[in-house]
This record gives C-alpha cells, sequence and structure tokens, in this order.
C-alpha cells in the first residue's frame, strides 16, 4: 500500500478535552466538511481501548470525506486502527524505533520547537515536522513559544513540510503562513468554534489566500 498523499494545509489536533462536552468524532467530522485536510487524535490520558474506540470512530467518519487520521503518541493505536500515521513529539516513541515498527508506508510527524531538537532529530525518517509554539497556546500550556520568527529562522533548514502549531487562530495564520509553513495546526479555533465547519471554511479562506 503506498503512502498517503496528504494535504497538511489545515490540520486538526482534537481530543475529548478539547471540544466542550461533544464527540470529538461529530467535530471532526464537520470540521473536515469544511475544509480541514487532515486530523490528529491527541488524547494523552484515556485508557489504550478508549483513544482506540475513539480512533476507529474517527477514521471510519473521515474516509468518506477523504481526511486521513493520524494518533498522537500511539503508534501501537494508529496502526491497529489503521490510522494514516502517527504524530511523535520529542518525549515519545523515538523515530528510528517507530519507523521500524510502522514501515516506510506510515505517516509520521515530528516536533520541533528549537534549533537543538531540529538537530537532535532524524529528519530523513519523517513525513512532516510541527514547528512551533507560534504563539502562546491555552491547550499546552508548556509549550516554549518559539514565535514566528522562530519558525522563519528554522524553515529553511527544514526539509520536508513543515506546519505551523501553537495558538494559531484566524486573526493570526496568515502570518504563520507567511513565515514558510505549508499549513497551520489548530485546536481551539476550531474545537472551541459553535459551529467547527464554519470555523474551518473561514481558516481554510485565509490559508489559500495566504
Amino acid at each position: 500500500m503506498p503512502k498517503p498523499v496528504i494535504d497538511f494545509s489545515l490540520y486538526l489536533v482534537i481530543g475529548p478535552r478539547d471540544c466542550g462536552g461533544r464527540n470529538p468524532a461529530d467535530v471532526a467530522q464537520a470540521a473536515a466538511s469544511g475544509g480541514v485536510t487532515l486530523v490528529q487524535l491527541r488524547d494523552k490520558e484515556g485508557a489504550t481501548r478508549d483513544i482506540l474506540t475513539l480512533a476507529r470512530e474517527m477514521k471510519t467518519r473521515l474516509d468518506p470525506l477523504g481526511v486521513p487520521l493520524i494518533v498522537n503518541d500511539r503508534i501501537d493505536v494508529a496502526l491497529a486502527a489503521e490510522a494514516a500515521g502517527a504524530h511523535l513529539g520529542q518525549d515519545d516513541m523515538p523515530l528510528e524505533e517507530a519507523r521500524r515498527l510502522a514501515g516506510p508506508e506510515f505517516v509520521i510527524g515530528v516536533s520541533i520547537g528549537s534549533e537543538a531538537e531540529r538537530d537532535a532529530t532524524p529528519l530523513g525518517l519523517a513525513d512532516h515536522a510541527g514547528v512551533g509554539a507560534c504563539f502562546p497556546s491555552s491547550t499546552k500550556a508548556d509549550a516554549d513559544s518559539l514565535g514566528v520568527e522562530g519558525l522563519r529562522t528554522l524553515r529553511p533548514s527544514l526539509p520536508l513540510p513543515v506546519v505551523g502549531i501553537g495558538g494559531i487562530t484566524a486573526e493570526n495564520a496568515a502570518e504563520v503562513i507567511a513565515a514558510g509553513a505549508d499549513g497551520v495546526a489548530v485546536v481551539s479555533a476550531i474545537c472551541g468554534a459553535p459551529d467547527p465547519a464554519a470555523a474551518a471554511r473561514a481558516l481554510s479562506k485565509i490559508i489559500n489566500k495566504s
């Protein structure tokens, strides 16, 4: 099975804690119908069985819309759910081990927040990099703010698609694209919106104009 071609332009990061009591699969489906191009399930607290059940439900909802699902941290869940891939932070499974387990067709993203993290990451094994935090983030308070200028500085040395992440909204998404990102990753800008589809449409228009 060939590696899927991923459109990184509007990347939704979503989990049970992000949706204000709504079913994350409902929110992800609505967002995908509005223009989200990739969904990452991120649940750092749930039981493995529950994360797998949600991943499978999300994949069932997203497949008809042509939107791939990746899973944060959990290579095991991503493989069991037959997701397109996984995203690994700096403290997660080493990229070399993840690639060995998952194979060459599996999409693997990595988090890069500094020059030191860039230098320590075998970028040739990754398919994309989430770079940030571009702005202070309400959903990840421990994330150091790299800033948009930090993204602009790092971008030329990253030989793979780059997604800006951290505190990105409809008001600042264009700045992130202008700094060299191939796309933006958002959480609250869509998950916290009363109408996730409308929020996704608005962000998609901004990205496509940038």
